[in-house]
């Protein structure tokens, strides 16, 4: 493994946690947020918007927080790069390539921690011992 691959990665997490934490807890505080976003995603085209714009944040803010910890990373991963794939698929899809960075780079986050775990310096790497956690 590389030389500082687990303080990159924990660097990493927390950026990529703190930024869907950030980006969600409008919507979680906020009644009228939430309205909105609701109203966001029925524009879109969205089935079922009064469910799935508070499905879609609070799985945001629960990726965040175990990014933050580094608690079942993989699956916090898996769970970001589908939520994404539908924002580019769905919202993003017209844009032209820079318009669907932010969601993309998620996409790709996701992919990442799903593949590679949080790393040492996690809740996971105590919890599954460092075997369980390597990436190699």
């Amino acid at each position: 493994m590389a030389k500082g691959h687990d303080a990159t990665l924990l660097a990493l997490r927390l950026l990529t946690g703190t930024f869907l934490i950030y980006g969600t807890w409008d919507n979680i505080t906020s009644a009228e947020r939430m309205i909105e976003f609701t109203e966001f995603l029925r524009q879109f085209g969205f089935a079922a918007p009064s469910i799935l714009a508070p499905l879609s944040v609070w799985a945001q803010f629960a990726c965040g927080v175990m990014l933050v910890l580094g608690l079942l990373t993989r699956w916090a991963g898996l769970l970001i790069c589908f939520n994404f794939i539908v924002a580019v698929v769905m919202v993003h899809w017209a844009e032209d390539f820079r318009g669907w960075w932010p969601a993309i780079i998620l996409v790709g986050l996701g992919l990442h921690f799903s593949a590679s775990g949080a790393g040492r310096f996690s809740i996971d790497a105590a919890i599954l011992g460092a075997g369980q956690n390597d990436h190699d």
